[in-house]
């Protein structure tokens, strides 16, 4: 029986390690790759480290003008999600109605369609209403596809937020708008935390929707520029490349560790609705 069971460990404990590999040997693909001269798609130690590679890509016209534009893009995308997200999750939660769970099933439909099934008519329409090439109609369609999995996100997060705490508030005369704000959100920190790293991230690699809806060089994000790397005739160089996901992804993980702290805290509620 032990002996059984030391196998069944073992062959978990081998295709935890193989599946950790298949993620953990690209990332040191790109990180060994942007320090060698001489990259290729071999997974090698570099035969002299070298900062060429970020020194070749560390440009206004290569890096500097598309991270400025993504983060313009996705940071002004996320603020707006989650604002909206913020606001229409409230009512969900806080009242009860014959058409919240319709409305929340329609949501979750929403977030399965993909994106490529209505570029078409989007940009289409951008076209009609001038918001083709511009900063401002990306930013909104960002805002627009995350907005559905973010609402759901938040009302789930809100509901474990105690109603008692609002009626208190609500005693003292603040508004329903005041209580969200001063109570509903400082409490549900991880939820809010949650909500703007997963539209960021999903904001920061989109390629698709900045490719069909910005037109101008000088306004494509850097999930957009990386492509550039990508020869006509599958020349590719490969040192270049990783320097520039490196500093690509830079960003992302900055986010992450800002904000670790709420997404591994509780909702600090303590003995508030005791007594």
């Amino acid at each position: 029986m032990r002996l059984r069971r030391s196998t069944r460990r073992l062959a978990a404990d081998a295709g935890l390690l193989a599946l950790a590999a298949t993620f953990a040997l690209p990332l040191a693909w790109v990180v060994l790759s942007a320090l060698d001269p001489d990259a290729d798609l071999r997974l090698k130690a570099p035969d002299g480290v070298t900062w060429d590679n970020f020194d070749a890509v560390l440009t206004d016209e290569i890096t500097f003008t598309p991270l400025l534009n993504s983060l313009l893009l996705c940071g002004g995308g996320t603020l707006l999600t989650v604002t909206c997200a913020a606001l229409a999750a409230y009512p969900l939660s806080r009242f009860r109605s014959r058409l919240n769970r319709p409305f929340l099933l329609t949501i979750l439909f929403a977030t399965c369609l993909p994106i490529t099934a209505v570029m078409v008519p989007v940009y289409a329409l951008f076209v009609q209403v001038n918001l083709i090439d511009t900063m401002r109609g990306t930013i909104f369609f960002f805002a627009a596809s995350q907005l559905p999995f973010a609402i759901w996100l938040m009302k789930n997060f809100m509901d474990g937020v105690p109603k008692e705490l609002e009626e208190a508030a609500w005693t003292d005369g603040a508004s329903a708008l005041q209580s969200l704000v001063r109570i509903v959100l400082p409490l549900m920190g991880p939820g809010v935390a949650v909500v703007t790293v997963f539209s960021f991230v999903m904001m920061w690699g989109n390629f698709f929707v900045p490719f069909m809806l910005l037109l101008t060089p000088d306004q494509l994000p850097a999930a957009v520029s990386i492509n550039e790397f990508f020869g006509n005739r599958g020349s590719v160089v490969y040192g270049q490349l990783a320097a520039f996901s490196v500093i690509y992804s830079t960003p992302v993980i900055l986010l992450y560790v800002l904000v670790a702290r709420r997404l591994g805290g509780g909702f600090a509620l303590g003995g508030a609705v005791k007594g």
